[in-house]
């Protein structure tokens, strides 16, 4: 027997997972429509070996799992595999939809949200999908002809998607990033007030990045009074701190230079910092540009889609960031991108202030009236 809403309020499916750039703004928006009077429930729809279960848990959020993985690039066993497996998440996700009855199932996009996704046009529930990125992925251009609405973050993301409700909102913002200031946040890590670089790789961590830092931290701290927090991401940090203690053999943790596997309350370094060193997921261009930080981007190579790198043109072309290659990031080329910032403060209050414009702090409220829109 299915569960029915409460007298007129409205249920909600939330689905998008893998990575951070997925399961942040599904979460933002989750949060605000839990928010809103005429909501009976919001339950997020993951993959419960994935990041998105313990985030949307800690958000309190119900969470539905849905067992998936990323689509095989070739054409193989594995692949065929695959499309079993795909065919049995969405036949679950369509159980969960029965006993439910969402009014609206949201997605962001994602292999995490294709079932759900796939089921909502199967029962004929209606569906909203938001695209993180700078190019449309394969589930957004799959699925946003059938959805009866769809949200964009770039408005270059729209040239390849097919529909007659489109609306360029840009990424959800975390309320977190707007609670505190840079100054106070330098005084939460008992940091000095002066140049700080934030260097990260994203939610999985970037071996490239950290190890090249590492190569470059002598002589970044013999040319420069500056401090580094770095993020190595949780199965880069072991080897990370090796190569650290190998090629810095003097090192020792301090105010200087802080390095973690991932930090719970990733929006106080962020806002502490000035220059970023990252990867160019959605998630972490997004928090860069609400931050207000210049940046280095170097795009993760084998992204899908290679969207990262188109992400990071993106950035580049709009005079928000640097781009640097991930085939061409030896120490040398990093150290010259990072100069370049750090030796013209005129360029480096240009890089922030263009981030800051492209921070669009109403995404939130607006892909909620967009989804209230579609079940009023």
């Amino acid at each position: 027997m299915s569960e029915t809403t409460n007298n007129n309020k409205k249920t909600y499916f939330v689905t998008g997972g893998g990575t951070g750039g997925h399961i942040y703004p599904a979460v933002a928006v989750g949060m605000a429509l839990q928010k809103e009077a005429d909501t009976n429930k919001v339950f997020y729809v993951g993959n419960p070996d994935n990041l998105e279960k313990k985030i949307a848990e800690d958000k309190v959020f119900d969470f539905l799992g849905v067992n998936i993985t990323g689509m095989p690039k070739t054409c193989s066993f594995d692949f065929v595999k695959w499309s079993f497996k795909l065919l049995f998440a969405t036949v679950k996700s369509m159980g969960y939809i029965v006993k439910y009855r969402p009014n609206l199932i949201f997605g962001t996009g994602g292999y995490v949200s294709a079932p759900m996704l796939f089921a909502g046009i199967l029962t004929n529930t209606p569906v909203v999908i938001h695209e993180c990125d700078a190019v449309a992925g394969k589930v957004t251009k799959l699925i946003a002809p059938f959805a009866k609405s769809v949200s964009c973050a770039f408005e270059s993301a729209t040239e390849n998607i097919k529909s007659n409700n489109l609306h360029v909102n840009g990424n959800p913002v975390r309320e977190e990033f707007l609670s505190i200031d840079r100054y106070h946040a330098r005084q939460k890590w008992n940091l000095k007030d002066k140049l700080t670089i934030m260097v990260m790789g994203g939610s999985q961590g970037a071996k490239k990045i950290n190890s090249v830092l590492v190569q470059c931290l002598k002589k970044i701290f013999k040319k420069y009074d500056v401090q580094i927090i770095h993020q190595t991401g949780l199965k880069n940090y072991d080897e990370t701190v090796k190569e650290l203690k190998k090629v810095y053999p003097v090192y020792t943790e301090n105010s200087q230079y802080i390095v973690r596997p991932y930090f719970k309350k990733m929006y106080l370094p962020m806002i502490a910092s000035d220059i970023a060193v990252s990867r160019a997921g959605s998630l972490s261009i997004s928090e860069i540009c609400v931050s207000g930080l210049a940046s280095v981007l170097i795009p993760y190579p084998y992204a899908a889609a290679d969207h990262q790198r188109k992400n990071a043109k993106e950035m580049e072309e709009l005079g928000a960031s640097l781009y640097l290659d991930d085939a061409d990031c030896t120490p040398e080329a990093f150290m010259e991108k990072l100069e370049e910032v750090i030796n013209n403060t005129q360029k480096m209050i240009e890089l922030q202030n263009n981030a800051k414009k492209l921070v669009k702090y109403d995404a939130t409220k607006n892909i909620v009236e967009q989804i209230k829109a579609v079940v009023k």
